[in-house]
């Protein structure tokens, strides 16, 4: 009697598992897509903050060179930073000399926007 029941779940058994197969290969067909584009996705976040950062040091040397060219900020205490194309000016300078630098920041290349955080002194 234990080998009739045997006979009659086997085959339903090797159909079970003949089906489960190729659902298995999807799935790590599938996970090894995703490691793939999870890879691609990182290795693109990296050269765009890679680019980025290029960008904003280019940009922070392009201001430093204005604001040292230019009479009225040359040798002042004026600091640059830059962020995603924002500079962040800093430091002590007067009213009038923090204005030039402003300016100066706002007309460089690549310069999206300006921080004036430069202390007023007088």
């Amino acid at each position: 009697m234990d080998c009739k029941v045997t006979l009659k779940v086997l085959p339903g058994l090797l159909l079970g598992i003949a089906l489960a197969g190729p659902a298995f290969a999807q799935n790590a067909s599938q996970s090894m897509r995703n490691a793939g584009n999870s890879a691609e996705n990182t290795v693109s976040n990296a050269w765009q903050g890679t680019k980025t950062a290029i960008k904003d040091t280019d940009i922070t040397a392009k201001v430093e060179m204005a604001l040292h060219n230019d009479k009225m900020t040359k040798g002042q205490d004026i600091h640059v930073s830059t962020h995603g194309g924002m500079v962040t000016l800093m430091g002590h300078a007067p009213q009038t000399v923090a204005t030039q630098a402003v300016r100066l920041a706002h007309g460089t290349t690549g310069v999206m926007g300006v921080n004036n955080d430069i202390r007023v002194r007088e």
